[in-house]
């Protein structure tokens, strides 16, 4: 299977040349699954919730994922993209998963992080787990990688491959924590983050690019640059996340002992 990650740099509310930029690199590839940064069309540092709610989008019907499922279509593919949803009158920071027949499922995240509590409702609903015929594709989101429960209840609900879509600004805490991830789980875990400052408020934002592809053994199979745009494809064998086991006594998952680890 081809994995494909896009590390852009957008320019905060030009929605539609952020997504230009992002098919453009995509096309320049072969991928059976993509996977792009959080908030990859609108950039990430609102001013506050009506800014957000003005660039949010409702899913399906809206630009973002209808463009992307035309891209998806056109190519054959499948890709996992953050964007900000709007749904009644919430807002979430949320991650689209979308195949040449439409949107497959939507997340939205879990942990927010930082001022994203000022402009996105928490996410309410579970870590979804997708089979799209060639593996089965988990969704999480940039600061749930702190959460080593967001890995592992994709895992055990079937996840060989973890799409964490990214805007990372504490340099290589996430790039190490999904290694941990990807080792303890067994499974694949591809993390698309953004380059670029953003410097809307008085806290300027760098984002520390090295998006990565991680294998079950937590060897980094592909990394990128940490401050340009990029994007590039890897080959990877999905068997690799179905053997849970360490030796031949052994298995990450099945000798789990859930029974002691209530508090």
């Amino acid at each position: 299977m081809r994995i494909g990650i896009v590390q852009s740099s957008p320019i905060f509310g030009d929605v539609a040349s952020n997504l230009d930029a992002c098919r453009r690199l995509m096309a320049e590839h072969d991928a059976d699954l993509w996977v792009l940064p959080e908030l990859f069309a609108t950039g990430y540092q609102f001013l506050d919730a009506a800014e957000a709610l003005a660039m949010a989008e409702p899913v399906p019907a809206g630009p973002t994922t209808q463009a992307l499922q035309a891209f998806a279509a056109d190519h054959g593919c499948h890709i996992v993209a953050g964007l900000p949803e709007r749904a009644d009158d919430l807002i979430y920071n949320a991650a689209a998963l979308i195949g040449p027949s439409g949107v497959l499922t939507v997340y939205r995240k879990i942990h927010l992080f930082y001022e994203e509590t000022r402009h996105f409702a928490p996410g309410d609903r579970p870590f979804p787990v997708i089979d799209i015929g060639r593996a089965r594709i988990g969704m999480m989101i940039c600061f749930d990688h702190l959460f080593p429960e967001s890995a592992r209840s994709l895992a055990l609900n079937g996840a060989e491959i973890i799409a964490h879509p990214a805007n990372l600004v504490l340099p290589d805490l996430a790039q190490r924590t999904m290694r941990v991830r990807a080792l303890e789980n067994g499974v694949f875990t591809v993390t698309a983050n953004r380059v670029g400052t953003e410097s809307r408020t008085r806290e300027s934002l760098t984002y520390t690019g090295a998006s990565q592809v991680i294998a079950p053994d937590g060897s980094v199979v592909a990394r990128l640059s940490q401050d340009e745009v990029a994007a590039t494809v890897v080959e990877i064998d999905v068997a690799q996340a179905r053997n849970k086991r360490i030796t031949k006594y052994n298995d990450k998952l099945a000798d789990r002992r859930p029974e002691f680890y209530s508090l």
